[in-house]
């Protein structure tokens, strides 16, 4: 195969970098780089987590400002109306 990356090179790869971290090492890396990932994932669970309460505050403040809104719009509608009447 051009340019692929066979079995036997893989192997040979792996067999030199053990032998350069030793085996002790490439377990410490990993179980470091496996706890990095976790919490890694649990910072972006919490955070969508976070932001969804965020967004449904928001949401509830919304919707009460535009009821507020709506509340003292209509009531200048109904003086409008009453104005237009007389």
């Amino acid at each position: 195969m051009l340019g692929g990356i066979s079995i036997w090179q893989l192997l040979i790869i792996l067999a030199i970098v053990v032998m350069l971290f030793g085996t002790s090492r490439l377990k410490n890396i990993g179980s470091d780089l496996g706890t990095a990932i976790k919490g890694f994932k649990s910072s972006i669970k919490d955070d969508a987590d976070k932001t969804g309460e965020d967004s449904a505050d928001s949401t509830v403040q919304t919707r009460e400002q535009a009821d507020d809104k709506n509340g003292s719009d209509s009531g200048n509608d109904n003086d409008n109306d009453n104005d237009k009447k007389a």
